[in-house]
């Protein structure tokens, strides 16, 4: 793709996530979009349908730029634990702006939702690839582990960071420890 069409993608993108922590969706207007990111009303109609396909494609967008930085290689079993929870906690602390306002923007829980699902997805894979019994049932385990996970990741944002990515990593690993894994499988290696 174009540079240049990238590069406007990318201001508009930018733009309606400003405006959605400014106004939220429902408010957001195409025109106001345009002026944000410095294109025309016909320029923003080139590269979406409207103001719900612009969030669509946001959605979509940022969810895979977390899924690539956390998982470059594109397989979770090849990376302890440890160190993917620190490439998450890490990107999410370096875009947090625009995550808070994807997590807490009112009448958009698209985003909150998918990220819900890519983090099922996520450990789904990674406890059928490492074997992982708690005693329960997998698909129990699995939402019980993408719940929490993802809570914690949505609390730790709004909340401004409290603590460094580190220190959330530990203490998540310390949480499953001691309440759920085996602590040669909550490490992962």
């Amino acid at each position: 793709m174009d540079r240049r069409i990238i590069k406007t993608r990318q201001a508009i993108m930018e733009a309606f996530v400003g405006l959605l922590g400014e106004k939220g969706f429902e408010k957001v207007t195409i025109h106001e979009i345009a002026d944000r990111a410095n294109v025309n009303r016909g320029t923003v109609y080139l590269h979406f349908s409207d103001k719900f396909d612009l969030l669509e494609q946001c959605v979509e967008t940022y969810l895979q730029l977390l899924h690539e930085s956390c998982m470059p290689d594109g397989e979770a079993s090849r990376v302890p634990t440890k160190a993917l929870l620190l490439r998450t906690f890490e990107f999410m602390e370096r875009h947090a702006a625009v995550y808070f306002i994807l997590l807490t923007s009112k009448g958009v829980p698209a985003f909150r939702n998918r990220m819900m699902a890519m983090v099922e997805q996520g450990i789904g894979e990674h406890i059928l690839s490492c074997n992982i019994h708690a005693g329960v049932r997998p698909e129990v385990l699995v939402k019980f582990l993408s719940s929490a996970m993802a809570g914690l990741v949505e609390w730790w944002i709004v909340q401004s960071m409290p603590y460094a990515p580190e220190e959330m990593v530990e203490q998540l690993l310390v949480l499953l420890e001691r309440n759920l894994l085996p602590p040669e499988q909550a490490l992962g290696g």
